[in-house]
């Protein structure tokens, strides 16, 4: 079977697996209720959909590709590595440092205090963002324990950084057609200067910047075939990705085997 068929022949799947009663979903799980007590019309429930069903997630996928990070923080991430070039030889004279994000970030990977190990780490937005500034990058040999304990400089930095809300970004991060992650970063010496606040709304991995980030996605993709496959193989398996057509029309089995070593 081709890889376009199911969803091109019009498959229906099963339409009453929520509302069927007494089996469907919605009766056995999602009820007030059990075998013994017969359902009341205000103890039944059914999901609340925020928009219909479609196409948005696909469309709105996210792809990781700059950074090994947690997803609230790739912008940061990025703002650091753009702050870099103004900091790296300033680091002992940093007053404090100020990351500007919307509340998910806050409430899932703004942490203090000590880190337990690199899961730890890469879901720390401080950390996250005292990385790039001091060397430039992320990377995920970043958040070992070797590398965390040769540095002492990043939980410095760590414990310089204030971190607040922009409510205009929480905002954002949860309308449709937005879905922002936005961060921003501050710089501030000891002798009253500063850095610019650097902005950065939009992960490359983003809808809104897919110009920017196909390339760098497309590039990802080969490297990493390269890691696994010959030469031959990896043109064969990116040419049949790059060609929409013959993608579609292929079984499968085929495309799934070309993935085989």
């Amino acid at each position: 079977m081709r890889l376009a068929d199911i969803a091109m022949r019009g498959e229906m799947g099963i339409p009453s697996a929520l509302t069927a009663p007494q089996w469907g979903f919605y009766d056995v799980l999602f009820s007030k209720t059990n075998k013994d007590q017969k359902l009341k019309p205000e103890d039944k429930r059914q999901f609340s959909l925020p928009q219909e069903f479609g196409s948005y997630v696909m469309e709105n996928i996210l792809f990781k590709i700059s950074f090994p990070a947690e997803f609230h923080a790739q912008t940061a991430a990025e703002a650091a590595v753009i702050l870099h070039p103004r900091v790296k030889d300033r680091l002992d004279e940093i007053d404090r440092i100020v990351i500007t994000t919307h509340e998910s970030a806050i409430r899932i990977i703004s942490k203090q205090g000590d880190l337990a190990n690199a899961a730890d780490r890469d879901h720390c937005l401080q950390y996250m963002t005292a990385v790039p500034l001091i060397f430039g990058n992320l990377k995920a040999e970043h958040y070992e324990d070797g590398f965390h304990a040769e540095n002492p400089v990043i939980d410095q930095l760590r414990e310089k950084m204030e971190v607040v809300e922009d409510q205009r970004y929480t905002r954002e991060y949860l309308e449709e057609d937005k879905r922002s992650i936005a961060n921003a970063i501050q710089v501030f010496f000891k002798d009253g200067s500063s850095t610019d606040q650097v902005a950065v709304e939009y992960p490359i991995g983003h809808r809104r910047r897919r110009k920017d980030g196909i390339p760098l996605l497309t590039d990802k993709f080969r490297n990493n075939l390269a890691t696994r496959f010959n030469g031959q193989r990896c043109e064969q398996i990116y040419g049949f990705c790059e060609d929409q057509e013959t993608l579609e029309n292929m079984a499968v089995q085929e495309f799934v085997g070309l993935f085989v070593i």
